[in-house]
């Protein structure tokens, strides 16, 4: 640069002076008119109406922080109120929380209800179920692991039988007891025996020895199934394919009668008493040649409900976690910049907002189910992210000017980066409720809604502690006893006396708060290492071995959510589903296939034609074909050997009472009204479905082949109710996933003024989803309406952590791509960094509940916020850099009145060529030149922008400031300064032999 006026000098100094102090003080400048600006993106509009009215608001907050502060804490609290509510809004029936939605094989109980209803008292039959009923069950394992077969065991079945049809509970009237027989279900009016051959011995362990020898095996005698009653059969092949040798388990199922609302009380009763006594019962059998597990019908339900007891100690761990950390994060040296009080307030900040969105909804009747027992330590992790980002917008502020300058200037900075935090979190827990499960819809609900009053908090209750945390360092007063100190360093004080008692020191050579060591990190040691040229291919071979893998883990995925994890680790049901699971697997549901209209069964090509479907399905890998039970079948039987006539309908419907005298249950698989056939079912025998693969293959098989049948057919089983997952949960995840991601391309596009920077915010949230499903699969972790969750969850994080990067990466004002990711991973990369520890430290807790549910939610949110960190502070800066057109090269923010025509400007120098000297330093992208005569917008209430800060927030573009008359040019500033040059040559101000 050529030597300069002192005045030229004087001028520019005051400006940067004056851009400290209110607009209006700024003498305007003569000037030859307005110059042309380019029209603003609509992402500057949208960005600058934020930051405006967030000026405004941090200005009042920081002029009367108590009203803000008071208020909060009394809506929290009136809003809290809406605990009281909570036993009566709990919801966590399993059924209604983690099935579909009207699934499929609902329509079909409802259907098999109205055509197929049940008698327990007088007629029951286990394998006519329309639900699991209410029962107690044991599995009796040979404690030797060998036959279970013998006297001395039978003996002992016996006594353990005993002891549970003797458990009682009070009666309807005064002083009566009610046990076993009074509540069981009745077939030929007496009890349905526990286990067939419990009732061949009649009572007696010496009449085995004989029954053994004719007991066969999967089918006794002629009509009894022993395929759920006997385990780990070992068949005596020499003597007869299916005789039985010996056998590892046994299986008692007490069924209780459900025909009426008083019926079911009294049999819950019952098994509410058994649950409690049977631990005690079995102690004092002193068994010796069993061991025993047991199950009831509510086992499950108790189990999933106690979950919630159990994790709650967690969260004051948690609570605890999160405000050491915060506490840690926000230490300084400095006892007058200290925040201590800062982060702890902030912490409760996210207190307040669980308490007041979880009573809200509790007051407007929205269901709690256990899953939402899970949102406290997200929102508690995540909720602090918002404070990291507002204390180091408020920490790039000038510690000398007044608090509410300081808050107008650190809300207007933040405005977008909590914005786009809660937008895109809250949006994706809302698109999250279009689940078909119950339990998805009101953990999103629960959690979207907390979003927002973390939200409103943080601008309203955290503002006021850090407006009233302000005054105090005005003050210059220690942040713990609140007492003046001094704010020079005293030489004959010891260090300890300095460090503790002397404080703000600091700030009176470097007009800001020191910069953080973590700060430094990035821009001194991190960024640099980052964008070398073998640090960059390493990090792209890294990314293809990660995206490699994820997508290996994806073809392996999992889906369903397996009963016996609604149970804590340590539940006595465990114990009793892996005995089922190593002994009674070979069998599985016996389903009931159901022909659903009015048909003429008397018409031979008819009954030709539910033949072939039968057969169909009896041919399919997953059914036993020798052990279907169809009332056509043997009606054809008994009308050929009993010479019956059954090919007219007078005839087909008259001789049906002989196919009843022979066979009674049949009666129960045929609906006649009005002379009609309304409906009929038949049975087909499942065999080796052990794995939810099984399941769901089973599921969608005979549901195709029934579809495929010429005879209106529907297949059901209770068990179906649970398969129905399988059904939508790939496609609720993809629409969820899918929509979400849209919603926040379309974010992304709004709040980044770069298509190919919102497409690669778009592109990491794919790959991280891609990253986190393929992970979930080497974490043994399903895709079920619990890991759902977390998946919808993934979308509103990869964006936190990847759009402000790509933000700051385009918003730097550097002039190179590498130097763009330093300064964005100088301004960003520790809050991303502090925002991903402190969600971590929230859900780390959960890695040490007894309960499934909350341990995949900490391993899914390890990994979203593990993955997310790693896109936003690895992959995208990398990436960026290698894509120039996301930057914004020539986007510099020159000061047009230092090329003016007043009097300091460099048109009235002693050498006006200087002016030629400038523009070739321009041209060449001179950065200190330009940085030098960068403009900092003041705000609406005439507050300066800081030099530098959250660059992701602050660099909003500005085309015209009319407080001070000066223009803001963006991306044009070359071309109007260009302009200047030819108008002052024009003037002849400009000597025109200048080179």
């Amino acid at each position: 640069m050529g030597p300069e006026e002192p005045g030229a000098k004087a001028g520019t100094q005051q400006q940067r002076r004056g851009s400290g102090k209110m607009g209006s003080e700024l003498d305007p400048e003569p000037g030859p008119g307005p110059e042309p600006t380019l029209p603003p993106h609509p992402h500057d509009n949208f960005a600058l109406f934020l930051s405006r009215r967030f000026a405004r608001l941090g200005g009042l907050v920081g002029a009367h922080p108590w009203p803000f502060l008071l208020l909060s804490l009394l809506l929290s609290g009136g809003l809290g109120a809406g605990f009281l509510f909570l036993p009566q809004r709990q919801a966590n029936d399993i059924e209604g929380q983690f099935t579909p939605l009207g699934g499929p094989a609902k329509s079909e109980r409802r259907f098999a209800r109205e055509h197929f209803p049940t008698r327990d008292s007088e007629r029951f039959s286990g394998q006519r179920l329309l639900t699991e009923g209410a029962f107690a069950s044991l599995i009796a394992v040979s404690a030797s692991g060998n036959n279970l077969l013998t006297a001395g065991a039978f003996g002992e079945l016996l006594r353990l039988d005993g002891a549970v049809q003797r458990l009682a509970v009070p009666g309807g009237d005064p002083g009566t007891q009610l046990s076993y027989p009074d509540l069981c279900v009745r077939s030929n009016g007496s009890c349905s025996s526990p286990n067939p051959l419990l009732a061949a011995v009649q009572g007696e362990p010496a009449r085995l020895e004989s029954l053994l020898r004719q007991l066969t095996y999967p089918v006794f005698g002629s009509r009894v199934f022993m395929g759920t009653f006997l385990g780990g059969v070992q068949l005596d092949r020499g003597a007869g394919a299916s005789r039985v040798q010996a056998a590892k388990a046994l299986r008692l199922v007490y069924y209780l009668r459900e025909d009426d609302a008083a019926d079911r009380e009294r049999s819950l009763q019952w098994l509410e008493n058994f649950l409690k006594r049977i631990p005690a019962e079995l102690e004092a059998l002193n068994l010796t040649a069993v061991q025993v597990a047991y199950f009831t019908s509510v086992s499950r339900q108790e189990e999933f409900e106690g979950n919630i007891r159990k994790v709650i100690p967690l969260f004051s761990i948690t609570y605890f976690l999160t405000i050491t950390f915060s506490i840690t994060s926000c230490l300084r040296v400095d006892c007058v910049r200290n925040k201590v009080w800062v982060a702890a307030f902030g912490v409760l900040s996210s207190g307040l907002a669980v308490l007041s969105s979880f009573g809200l909804l509790l007051f407007c009747g929205v269901p709690f189910v256990v899953t939402v027992a899970n949102a406290p330590f997200l929102i508690l992790g995540v909720g602090v992210d918002d404070m990291f980002i507002m204390i180091s917008s408020w920490q790039q502020t000038n510690p000398k000017n007044k608090v509410e300058k300081r808050m107008a200037e650190t809300y207007a900075e933040a405005a977008v980066s909590i914005t786009i935090t809660t937008l895109t979190d809250v949006l994706a827990f809302y698109i999250g409720i279009m689940t078909s499960f119950q339990s998805v819809k009101s953990f999103c609900l629960y959690t979207g809604t907390a979003f927002i009053f973390c939200y409103l908090y943080n601008i309203t209750f955290f503002g006021a502690v850090l407006a009233l945390n302000g005054r105090r360092e005005e003050g210059n007063r220690h942040w713990l006893i609140f007492t003046k100190v001094k704010d020079i360093v005293q030489p004959h004080r010891s260090c300890l006396y300095n460090m503790c008692c002397v404080g703000g020191f600091s700030d009176k050579s470097s007009g800001r708060e020191d910069e953080h060591p973590m700060n430094k990190f990035f821009r001194k040691y991190y960024g640099p290492f980052l964008t070398k040229i073998w640090t960059k291919v390493f990090v792209v071979l890294l990314y293809g071995g990660f995206l490699a893998t994820s997508i290996y883990g994806c073809t392996q995925m999992k889906e369903g959510i397996d009963l016996r994890n609604l149970a804590s680790d340590d539940s006595y049901v465990i114990r009793y589903y892996d005995w089922e699971d190593e002994y009674f697997s070979e069998y599985g549901p016996r389903i009931m296939v159901t022909i659903t209209e009015n048909v003429p069964y008397w018409n031979l090509s008819i009954r030709n034609d539910i033949e072939n479907c039968m057969e169909s399905l009896e041919n399919n890998s997953y059914v036993a074909k020798s052990l279907s039970e169809s009332w056509l079948r043997m009606y054809e039987n008994v009308a050929r050997i009993g010479s019956l006539n059954i090919d007219t309908k007078a005839f087909f419907m008259g001789n049906l009472s002989e196919l009843y005298k022979l066979f009674p249950e049949f009666e129960w698989d045929i609906d006649i009204r009005y002379k009609e056939i309304a409906a009929s079912r038949f049975f087909i025998q499942t065999v080796n479905v052990t794995t939810a693969v099984d399941e769901k293959n089973l599921l969608h098989q005979l549901r195709d082949l029934a579809k495929d049948c010429k005879i209106p057919l529907m297949v059901y089983h209770p068990a179906f109710i649970y398969y129905d997952q399988y059904i939508v949960i790939v496609p609720n995840t993809i629409q969820n996933v899918g929509i979400a991601s849209g919603v926040m391309l379309c974010i992304s596009l709004l709040l980044i003024p770069n298509l190919l920077c919102s497409l690669w915010v778009t592109f990491a949230i794919a790959s991280v989803i891609v990253g986190v499903t393929g992970f979930m699969t080497y974490w043994d972790v399903n895709l079920d309406s619990i890991s759902m969750i977390n998946l919808v969850i993934c979308i509103g994080f990869s964006v936190d952590f990847s759009a402000h990067i790509s933000y700051a990466f385009v918003s730097s004002e550097k002039s190179t791509m590498n130097e763009k990711a330093v300064d964005a991973l100088y301004l960003l990369g520790y809050p991303v960094l502090q925002g991903a520890l402190s969600t971590i430290l929230g859900v780390i807790v959960l890695s040490a509940a007894q309960a499934y549910i909350f341990r995949t939610f900490f391993k899914i949110m390890f990994l979203v916020i593990l993955f997310g960190a790693v896109h936003g502070l690895v992959f995208i800066p990398v990436f960026l850099t290698f894509f120039g057109i996301c930057g914004r090269s020539t986007n510099k923010r020159v000061n047009i009145k230092t090329i003016g025509e007043d009097s300091n400007s460099f048109s009235n120098t002693q050498n006006p060529n200087n002016v030629r000297c400038y523009e070739n330093q321009i041209a060449s992208n001179g950065d200190s030149f330009l940085e030098d005569n960068i403009i900092r917008q003041p705000n609406d209430i005439g507050m300066e922008k800081p030099n530098s800060g959250y660059l992701h927030s602050n660099f909003f573009p500005v085309s015209q400031n009319h407080d001070s008359n000066s223009f803001l040019y963006q991306n044009n500033a070359v071309m109007v300064y260009q302009k200047q040059i030819k108008q002052l040559h024009d003037e002849g101000k400009i000597n025109p032999d200048c080179p």
